[in-house]
């Protein structure tokens, strides 16, 4: 960070922002603590007075700013707002979280300090310090779920201005908030910071694809807003004559949604046709309930459109995970397009818009117990047992952040809320982490269906169990949920422990029982690590416990019998004097001496300095990136590999920038797929398309035909994705081909 006094024009221009603040903290429902929060602003700006952001403005705009954020975006109060302003004052000033809590009192002491970066971590030297700090940050929930929502805040206002990064950086922060907190944002409800934070990854991950679709978009933003003001004039008389105070508001897609259902359904930006949606939020009477009333305003809407009747949502009898309320239907506009029209009450519009802080707002006692309380729950349960390894933790968490559930049944009708690809075994620890342990099946609506069975919409579930039962380690292949595969590792590490211990009393009892190794048992262990070639103790207990290994033969292996070449000291073995139980030492990482963090990808290097990975297969022109492995590799990746958004999460200091210079020496192997009408010749036109125009060699080759559709996947060679791209054009001009594309990796 620089530092430097400010002017004149920056101290009014950090008090005008300050007084905003000030200005979004009267207009909420809060009780007014104004005094405290300048108390806490004087203090801020004063601990960080002179000091610069990498964009050169007062490093006292982004603590103001997420203050900001968290009073008018997720609507928290005083405690919130001075905490967020003085969030940053225990990591970059000399001030302790005992000052903060000396001035400001405990609460806000604790919050502040569940908010101050932590270097370092139990996970050792190799975890990621983000995934540490994130474990951390994570355990504060239990105490105060403001730590997580002011990080999400902060978290916002980073990503807002990261453009003055450089660019490792911004590959960085945009993988671990794409990875991380916007499915945390989502799952407390925070749709709108979701969605912000999804779109500000895209942007600066695949910059030149987000500038394009939002190109496109604000293109057709003005026609669209002229089909919303037609669409709900219909609207507006029919809700206005049912006496409603309501107000109608539309909503068009954020680009990085757009490119989610362009490539999910292989489709151009043209063919997106819901980029509309109409929602209606309504004050109810008093007189009825709210759940009628939705229904009442959606039987209006569909007697002016038809609705599509596969494409209904109930998200009010059963809410979303998250405390998700609405009614959503898709009617057909009098242009022909479809538009999802949602309902909402103010009430649910506000847990839509402020997720948890409205939630809690709205709870009414203990009995109140929601599906975002139940998973906070299972938060904490997977805090008390975490995984040892940052990256697994990482995963862990990350399966309990699911965006999609299905409803299913207990026998005895209770509700139940589960990831989407959730097991029959899932459902099992789910409900008791006991049933699961010894789960042998289930019986799904009446029918006998294995652990492995794929949870439907609507499914009834019984669990059948036996004590006999018993988990193995292929049940973690079976799982998705956190729960469950936190519930086997349980288990298996008090499984290991168990047969630890089992094998020291077995190898005890057999060094005892020989009177030649009674007393030597250092000289036992020390021959037999040597023999079996492990590293610690523990892992030949495991061994011996679980019946790998036998002691039979202890007697020969430890004092083996010695014939006459064992008297020529140059040929019998030497004996092992001691057996080093220390981890294997760490090779030096040997950085690339291209430039600080970036680097450039040359016919030469490539395949010996610079390494292509299998899993995403990059060609030049791809957006790449570089990881720098432990023993000094560096990986090339695409941007959006899911393998490199985990490792910008889990290891940002070994992420480099990469930029490609290549003169079309090599070639790379891409795998292509096209369809279309199945008509004598049109796959000789496909393959003169390769071979004649492009001169493009092939490696395999497999086309079917069904019902006169063909379908073919091709292995050809090209020099980079230009190549690649004016071929897919050059046969998507044919005659009768109706799909081709690029088939990824990833």
């Amino acid at each position: 960070m620089q530092k430097s006094e400010f002017t004149q024009e920056e101290e009014q221009m950090i008090q005008r922002e300050f007084e905003a603040l000030l200005d979004d903290y009267a207009h909420t429902p809060h009780r007014q603590k104004v005094e405290l929060i300048t108390h806490a602003f004087n203090f801020a700006h004063k601990a960080h007075y002179g000091v610069r952001r990498l964009s050169g403005e007062p490093y006292i705009m982004h603590p103001i700013a997420v203050a900001r954020i968290c009073v008018r975006e997720i609507g928290l109060g005083s405690t919130s707002i001075c905490s967020a302003l003085l969030h940053d004052v225990v990591e970059d000033t000399d001030y302790t979280v005992e000052d903060i809590a000396g001035l400001f009192g405990d609460k806000i002491a604790q919050i502040v300090g569940g908010l101050t970066k932590i270097s370092g971590g139990v996970f050792g030297d190799q975890a990621s310090e983000q995934a540490e700090n994130f474990r951390k940050l994570l355990l504060t929930i239990s105490d105060d779920i403001r730590v997580v929502l002011i990080k999400i805040a902060d978290r916002l206002h980073n990503m807002r201005t990261l453009g003055a990064q450089p660019k490792d950086k911004q590959y960085k922060i945009a993988g671990e908030t794409q990875y991380i907190y916007a499915p945390l944002a989502h799952r407390l409800g925070l749709f709108p910071i979701k969605t912000e934070l999804e779109d500000l990854s895209f942007k600066y991950e695949h910059p030149d694809t987000w500038q394009e679709i939002h190109d496109k978009l604000e293109a057709v933003k003005t026609s669209q807003m002229a089909n919303y003001e037609q669409f709900a004039e219909p609207i507006r008389e029919r809700l206005t004559s049912m006496g409603y105070k309501f107000e109608l508001k539309a909503r068009i897609k954020s680009v990085y949604s757009i490119w989610k259902k362009m490539v999910r359904q292989q489709c151009a930006f043209e063919d997106v046709y819901d980029l509309l949606a109409v929602r209606i939020i309504f004050t109810p009477n008093e007189s009825m309930s709210e759940k009628d009333q939705c229904w009442m305003i959606y039987s209006a809407i569909t007697e002016i459109y038809r609705p599509h009747p596969e494409r209904i949502r109930d998200w009010i009898s059963t809410p979303k995970s998250n405390g998700y309320e609405a009614l959503h239907v898709t009617v057909m506009a009098a242009n022909g397009q479809w538009v999802e029209v949602q309902i909402r009450t103010d009430r649910m519009h506000e847990i839509a818009e402020r997720g948890y802080a409205a939630h809690w707002k709205y709870k009414t006692g203990e009995s109140d117990d929601s599906e975002l309380d139940k998973w906070l729950r299972e938060i904490k349960d997977i805090l008390a047992h975490p995984e040892k390894d940052a990256m697994e933790f990482l995963g862990t968490f990350k399966l309990n952040l699911f965006a999609q559930e299905v409803f299913v049944f207990t026998p005895k009708g209770e509700i139940k809320t589960m990831p989407l690809g959730s097991t029959a075994l899932d459902f099992a620890f789910m409900l008791h982490s006991e049933l699961g342990e010894h789960c042998i099946g289930a019986k799904v609506n009446h029918t006998l269906v294995p652990l492995s069975y794929q949870l439907k919409g609507g499914d009834q579930i019984e669990v059948l169990t036996s004590n006999s039962q018993h988990p193995q380690r292929e049940w973690l292949e079976m799982v998705t949920t956190a729960k469950a595969k936190n519930g086997l590792n349980l288990y298996f590490r008090r499984e290991e422990r168990r047969y630890i211990r089992h094998g020291e009393r077995l190898l005890t009892d057999a060094i005892n029982m020989d009177s030649d190794l009674s007393g030597k048992r250092d000289l036992v262990l020390a021959r037999l690590l040597s023999y079996y070639k492990l590293s610690t103790p523990n892992e030949l207990y495991l061994q011996i416990g679980q019946g790998v290994l036998r002691l039979d033969n202890l007697h020969e292996i430890v004092l083996p019998k010695r014939g006459w070449r064992s008297y020529i000291p140059f040929i019998g073995k030497k004996e092992p004097s001691a057996i080093s139980l220390q981890p294997s030492e760490k090779k030096e990482i040997v950085k690339p001496k291209k430039g600080p963090h970036a680097i450039v990808l040359t016919d030469e290097n490539l395949g010996k300095d610079y390494l292509l990975s299998q899993c995403c297969h990059p060609i030049p022109g791809d957006e790449v990136l570089g990881y720098l492995d432990e023993e000094g590799k560096m990986h090339i990746h695409k941007i959006d590999c899911p393998e490199a958004n985990l490792l910008k999460t889990s290891y940002g200091k070994r992420i480099y920038s990469a930029t490609w210079n290549t003169h079309r020496v090599q070639s790379f192997v891409e795998t292509i797929e096209f369809k279309g009408i199945d008509k004598f010749g049109v796959f000789i036109q496909v393959l003169q398309a390769i071979t004649t125009e492009f001169h493009i060699n092939m490696r395999s080759v497999n086309v079917t035909s069904e019902d006169g559709i063909f379908k073919g996947t091709m292995e050809i060679y090209v020099y980079d994705r230009t190549e690649l791209e004016e071929l897919l054009k050059a046969i998507k001009k044919i005659d009768d081909i109706k799909d081709v594309r690029r088939v990824d990796s990833n």
